[in-house]
């Protein structure tokens, strides 16, 4: 098995005062050619946004694009004609496919926190899409929650790439064992919060590690401990 540790003290940092943002890989300003991407992750922001701002209409192209809403509520609206409310625990995805315009704003009293990750796609210029769910903790304490999928389902949103992100919640410790493809597969781990160790090495909140050329790793948790997995290709083969 092999792995890199993204630490939480070496983010990139962007402050335009009403929007903090903490880049896992070049984002925006930042630039760090040792951390471009990790497989066909291509993007992985934790920002927060304060009450009444936003990102006003903009476009994308050919982007799988995900929002996992930890704290907060922000409105979402795009030319598809889609306009919603995600709220913390709240998941969406736009399959931006041949281009879309979109804007969100933090439409609550209190500061939003979100995940924004950008996964390349599998296949370009498809008809764009928007989906969201909505997941609790209390629906999957102690154990891992699938929220986004390759392939279409009831329970999770579905993207236009072999790629799957799952949250795990555990009240009490426990050790796990995730099994993936060790062929064209990486993973990254990402902790929210408390503390969990992988494969020996203990990781902090906020910390990330990622991990390839295995078919399995062990994520021992410690009580409180909150953290997404997104299973990815390493490349387009």
């Amino acid at each position: 098995m092999k792995s890199q540790i993204f630490p939480k003290s070496e983010r990139g940092i962007k402050d335009a005062g009403w929007l903090k943002s903490n880049f896992y890989f070049s984002f925006s300003s930042y630039s760090n050619p040792m951390r471009s991407a990790f497989g066909t992750l291509l993007a992985f922001n934790d920002d927060f946004v304060e009450s009444g701002k936003g990102f006003g209409i903009h476009p994308h192209v050919n982007m799988e694009i995900i929002s996992v809403l930890l704290k907060g509520k922000m409105n979402h609206k795009d030319t598809m004609g889609y306009s919603t409310t995600i709220e913390a625990g709240g998941v969406q995805i736009m399959s931006a496919g041949s281009g879309l315009r979109h804007e969100e704003y933090n439409i609550g009293d209190d500061e939003v926190n979100f995940l924004q990750i950008w996964i390349q796609p599998k296949q370009q210029n498809i008809t764009p899409r928007y989906q969201q769910r909505s997941f609790k903790k209390e629906h999957y304490t102690n154990k891992l929650q699938t929220i986004v999928w390759g392939e279409e389902g009831l329970d999770h949103c579905w993207i236009n790439q072999n790629t799957k992100l799952s949250l795990g919640y555990f009240d009490a410790a426990q050790e796990i064992q995730y099994h993936f493809h060790p062929v064209n597969k990486c993973l990254f781990i990402f902790l929210i919060e408390g503390k969990i160790r992988v494969d020996g090495t203990d990781l902090q909140e906020r910390d990330a590690i990622g991990v390839w050329e295995t078919g399995t790793v062990p994520v021992h948790c410690e009580a409180g401990a909150y953290f997404l997995i997104i299973e990815t290709p390493v490349n387009q083969k």
